[in-house]
């Protein structure tokens, strides 16, 4: 089993920028892999980014140039560094992490961006 807890949402205007936290009950060394999702309301969740045990990370299109995930080992960490937000980015993000062939969800932050 594994724990996720997101933080770091919270209301900024666009072009602002929010780092958000996700913190896992166990040492991330053992994740396969662990990313952010999002999801706006209406809209299917989507991938924002994700990094892999090896270091690799994969980016959503429409975030790409403007967010950067990134692992602290250290404090079983993972963070979502957002930049030049958009109102678009407007949704609740989820962190997500695979441990073998079990996924893990967290429960989730908001994120609003106004115009």
């Amino acid at each position: 089993q594994v724990q996720l807890v997101e933080s770091g949402g919270g209301l900024v205007q666009a072009g602002g920028s929010l780092r958000l936290s996700c913190a896992a009950s166990r040492s991330i060394f053992s994740m396969n892999d662990m990313g952010w999702y999002r999801q706006a309301p209406g809209k299917q969740r989507e991938l924002v980014a994700v990094i892999t045990s090896g270091g690799s990370t994969n980016y959503g299109d429409s975030v790409k140039g403007r967010f950067t995930i990134s692992r602290e080992n250290a404090k079983n960490t993972v963070l979502l560094q957002m930049n030049n937000l958009k109102p678009e980015d407007t949704a609740v993000y989820y962190c997500n992490a695979h441990l073998g062939y079990a996924g893990y969800w967290g429960q989730g932050t908001q994120v609003t961006v106004s115009s």
